[in-house]
């Protein structure tokens, strides 16, 4: 076993760990927000610094790479930098962060996450496997490719019509019942999920799959912690409405 596989066992380990921790403490931004978690900057620089790893030095490591890399490699990188640009540079812009904020170690620990995440990615994927052009048309490309976009599709337009909500009804928590919302509290999250598991599947790699273990152990206790949130703050609350996965949970 190399050096590489050792230390992507080990990061899913602390994945594991992290998902443990999450359902007993909520990462404190967002609705989540509290203090004792030290000094706080506005949540959209916050939010820039936190992600913009997965652009920089996503890029940074292809211009280093460059002559490694071939026609699967830059689709995959296109694919990789449709999500992190609007996630990065678009997103925040266009949601009402003005006059919020959060702690300091929120866009720290991310800082650090997506450092690993992205070096992960990056070298697992696209220096130490290799694809050939045939690969494109692998009904294992086909389908992940298929899968990420949907995900993509669902997370980003569960946040669009989050921000529509607000607009149409004012600053604030609402209870949104459009599309996805009719059947679970946290349909972004969902859709993320989604994604990354279409990510995995289309690069079919150890570092993909422990992209989506990773994805999994930050998102789904922040949606179970999001749905008792809106349960313990709106009496009307739908009943029937499951946290992340329609039908189940």
């Amino acid at each position: 076993m190399n050096t590489f596989n050792i230390f992507l066992i080990t990061w899913v380990l602390i994945g594991f760990i992290t998902f443990i921790y999450l359902f007993y403490e909520n990462a404190p931004y967002g609705r989540h927000i509290k203090s004792g978690w030290g000094k706080k900057i506005p949540a959209r620089l916050g939010w820039v610094l936190m992600e913009s790893p997965c652009v920089y030095l996503m890029i940074i490591l292809s211009v280093i790479y460059f002559d490694k890399l071939n026609i699967v490699n830059f689709i995959f990188l296109f694919l990789w930098l449709v999500h992190y640009v609007h996630r990065t540079f678009i997103y925040p812009f266009l949601v009402n962060m003005d006059k919020k904020e959060m702690p300091m170690t929120i866009p720290l620990s991310a800082l650090f996450f997506n450092h690993v995440n992205v070096s992960i990615q990056f070298f697992g994927i696209f220096v130490f496997s290799q694809y050939s052009i045939e690969w494109l048309a692998s009904p294992t490309f086909l389908i992940g490719t298929l899968i990420f976009v949907l995900g993509m599709f669902i997370n980003i337009k569960s946040d669009y019509l989050m921000i529509a909500l607000r607009k149409e009804k004012g600053s604030g928590y609402h209870i949104p019942n459009k599309f996805l919302y009719k059947y679970i509290s946290s349909p972004n999250y969902f859709g993320e999920i989604i994604e990354w598991a279409g990510w995995a599947i289309l690069t079919w790699s150890s570092a993909g799959a422990v992209f989506l273990i990773w994805t999994i152990a930050n998102l789904f206790p922040r949606a179970i912690a999001h749905h008792k949130w809106y349960q313990d703050n709106f009496d009307n609350y739908p009943k029937n409405r499951k946290a992340v996965i329609p039908g189940i949970i």
